[in-house]
């Protein structure tokens, strides 16, 4: 196997865009002892398959995998298709429904297609937990119990309000730390990776692994990116995400759109460029050219260079030079999906039909973009549900960055 970069480089390289190490005395000394050995760390994080769609927000932690994988380690890529049936408790201050087995083997299969978007397809190990802790019988989940108390499992924030609100804490929930701990064990992890919000958990795996005689895992969290508008969490639901899986021109939109600082927080939780490389652009370049260059970066990596060259391209024509892009995607929608009744002739509704041709996440998010005048039909403002249309006929609608050519038939 190729060799590994000296200890301070990789040390550097790593920590960058990390939230907290604990602890890093002893991240530099497994590094140490893997230059020393040529033997790769084990590298491991866990993603319960909740949700088909991952947004950027989600590729911060994937991207510090790939970072370790870059210096040489071994990523193991747990999918909780066991732990996804109980329910992560992190942020919730109400027991979360279970999955269905269905729903955890379908999500994974999506999972998968986006992670190695990231990660090296032939070098990433990966592993269902349902493998060892499906076997457990009811001996086993006692014995792994009795490691752990009830004190400690209250000190966690979730647990301990609702305690002290008297809201209920099923018993299953309780396990969860315990059953990601012991994935921990089973794959010998000398590092474990996971958001901010994960840290409870993180450190559970650290304590049952010395009860099985390992050395503890180190932990590293990243941290919680925040949306386009700089301020709450990333988050579909509030419409201040970047889907991976969104269209070149409207993820490079999209990034358009975010302030100068915001932008040099993405550049260094959302590529690969080591700090002094980000330092440098901060002194040399206009930040207009290194948003546009932000942007073409983040769409190479879940598209191609080709992609995300067009994609500045087309952005330019739209909002620079004021144009509608050539060869803008048309969609094809059926009148009768979106048609209204209308005493003057054909009339489509128009949240229905934002939802449907994917400028609106629902028809109610599509009902607020007209209400907040976001919404132009072939460069007029429209703030109205119901608009008369030609049947057959055509339309260019933007809302904010994202553009869309429609053909009603």
């Amino acid at each position: 196997m190729p060799g590994f970069k000296p200890v301070d480089e990789q040390f550097a390289y790593l920590k960058k865009g990390a939230a907290e190490i604990i602890r890093e005395a002893d991240l530099r000394a497994k590094l140490e002892k893997s230059l020393v050995s040529s033997k790769p760390l084990r590298v491991k994080a866990g993603f319960d398959p909740t949700a088909p769609d991952l947004h950027l927000g989600h590729t911060v932690l994937l991207r510090k995998l790939k970072h370790f994988q870059d210096m040489g380690h071994t990523i193991i890529f747990v999918i909780g298709d066991f732990t996804g049936m109980i329910g992560d408790p992190t942020g919730r201050s109400v027991t979360r429904p279970p999955l269905s087995t269905e729903e955890i083997r379908r999500n994974a299969q999506t999972y998968m297609t986006q992670v190695y978007k990231f990660l090296d397809l032939h070098k990433t190990e990966v592993r269902f937990n349902s493998e060892w802790l499906g076997k457990m019988n009811s001996e086993d989940w006692i014995r792994l119990a009795a490691k752990y108390t009830v004190s400690q499992m209250l000190e966690r924030d979730e647990f301990h309000k609702r305690f002290q609100e008297e809201k209920p804490i099923a018993m299953h929930e309780l396990l969860y730390p315990l059953a990601q701990a012991y994935d921990s064990v089973m794959l010998k992890a000398d590092v474990e990776l996971g958001g901010t919000d994960q840290k409870f958990n993180l450190l559970v795996g650290r304590e049952i692994q010395r009860h099985f005689g390992q050395e503890s895992q180190v932990v590293l969290t990243t941290p919680i990116l925040e949306g386009l508008d700089g301020v709450q969490k990333m988050s579909k639901s509030l419409g201040n995400a970047v889907g991976i899986q969104e269209k070149p021109l409207d993820m490079y939109g999209k990034l358009m759109s975010t302030s100068d600082e915001m932008m040099w927080r993405y550049y260094e939780l959302l590529t690969d460029l080591s700090l002094p490389e980000i330092e440098k652009m901060k002194r040399d370049s206009h930040p207009m050219e290194a948003k546009k260059n932000l942007a073409h970066r983040i769409v190479a990596d879940f598209h191609s260079a080709d992609a995300a060259t067009k994609a500045a391209e087309d952005w330019a024509k739209q909002f620079q030079k004021n144009q509608v892009p050539e060869n803008i995607e048309q969609i094809k929608i059926p009148y009768a999906d979106v048609a209204a009744s209308s005493k003057n002739g054909h009339a489509v509704k128009l949240d229905k039909l934002l939802a449907r041709c994917g400028l609106a996440d629902s028809v109610t998010d599509g009902s607020r973009k007209i209400k907040q005048k976001a919404v132009r039909i072939n460069g007029e403002v429209i703030t109205d549900l119901i608009v008369p249309v030609t049947v057959p006929g055509e339309m260019t609608i933007r809302v904010g960055r994202s553009l869309r050519k429609i053909s009603l038939a």
